[in-house]
């Protein structure tokens, strides 16, 4: 796979920007270091981070307790070497050049898992995704 700069880039996008988006670059940015460049946004951003999501995240090490969410734009996407799209309801407008990939991610609520379990969860599921998306696009 070649990349628009000098290493590749991936945008992670949910909904509201609030939780999995935030979760996932994040944990890209403790996974791949300096390796690969991450940036989150949303559909229909929301208008603060989700406690839970932070919190589960100090529990490895990453504080996004200060990020803020933020709308998706096509800039993005024409910066991002792959636009990661988290659950089924986040939605763009493709753009020419842009790996697009959907994950639908754990939803422990189904299984009557909610809270703090309920987070870890989709942590975990989360974190095994970023782990295997950075090893694609380191391995050459």
């Amino acid at each position: 796979m070649s990349f628009k700069a000098d290493k590749p880039s991936v945008l992670f996008v949910c909904v509201k920007n609030g939780g999995k988006s935030q979760m996932a670059a994040g944990l890209m940015d403790k996974v791949a270091g300096d390796s690969v460049t991450t940036a989150s946004a949303g559909s229909t951003p929301g208008s603060a981070i989700n406690g839970l999501s932070a919190q589960v995240l100090v529990e490895v090490g990453i504080d996004i307790s200060q990020n803020v969410p933020r709308q998706i734009t096509a800039k993005d996407q024409e910066q991002a070497d792959v636009v990661v799209l988290l659950g089924a309801e986040a939605q763009v407008d493709e753009v020419e050049g842009t790996l697009y990939e959907r994950w639908i991610t754990d939803e422990p609520s189904d299984r009557g898992i909610d809270g703090i379990e309920r987070m870890r969860l989709v942590r975990d599921d989360i974190l095994d995704r970023v782990t295997a998306l950075h090893t694609t696009l380191t391995t050459r």
